[in-house]
């Protein structure tokens, strides 16, 4: 037996109202562009809209034009989706909740994930909607996730209960000391003005 190995998400699907719903939210809230258009071919009663959430990778929706919009929150039963997490740069978060509020959306507030950024809201039909903000970048050469593991191992190795900035922080280092050659015998901190 053997894994069917995954390189990334492909596309998410989500059952949409009427079209111009779809491209007012996913375009004119979120700014994802809307790049392809053709009838759902499993059922071409339906619209099929594709969105670029920002990495060239994609949100379809499928629309029909008589599926009213229903704002009360999408269900949240097991094996359904609870939310959708996009992320945005620290200055794109940090004009959310005034951008948000001059179109009358609720949102939860800014939210401190330790490792990240987020706030939350719905979209016109019930779906929550979570923009997240990395508190860190990656050293070069490495991602996102590579950062989080590190971080997760050295947050457990310490008893902590969450992931918080000071792992991050010792979990770059780390990475950086592993992946990059240095002519130094001894890397470990220093203090040059204790001299």
């Amino acid at each position: 037996m053997r894994k069917i190995q995954t390189q990334g998400v492909h596309h998410i699907t989500l059952m949409g109202a009427d079209r111009q719903t779809s491209i007012d939210f996913w375009e004119g809230v979120l700014g994802m562009p809307f790049i392809f258009d053709q009838p759902n071919l499993d059922d071409p009663e339906q619209g099929h809209l594709y969105f670029d959430p920002g990495d060239g990778r994609l949100i379809t929706i499928f629309t029909k034009e008589d599926r009213a919009v229903d704002p009360r929150r999408t269900p949240t039963d097991t094996g359904c989706v609870h939310h959708i997490a996009f992320n945005v740069s620290r200055a794109s978060f940090s004009q959310v909740v005034e951008r948000l509020e001059a179109r009358g959306i609720g949102h939860s507030g800014p939210k401190d994930r330790g490792f990240m950024d987020s706030i939350y809201f719905k979209d016109p039909l019930g779906l929550l909607i979570e923009l997240a903000c990395y508190r860190f970048e990656p050293p070069e050469g490495h991602r996102h996730a590579d950062v989080m593991i590190e971080a997760h191992r050295i947050r457990v190795a310490r008893g902590d209960d969450h992931i918080q900035e000071v792992h991050l922080a010792d979990a770059i280092e780390l990475l950086v000391e592993r992946s990059q050659q240095s002519l130094s015998d001894d890397r470990s901190a220093k203090n040059p003005y204790s001299r």
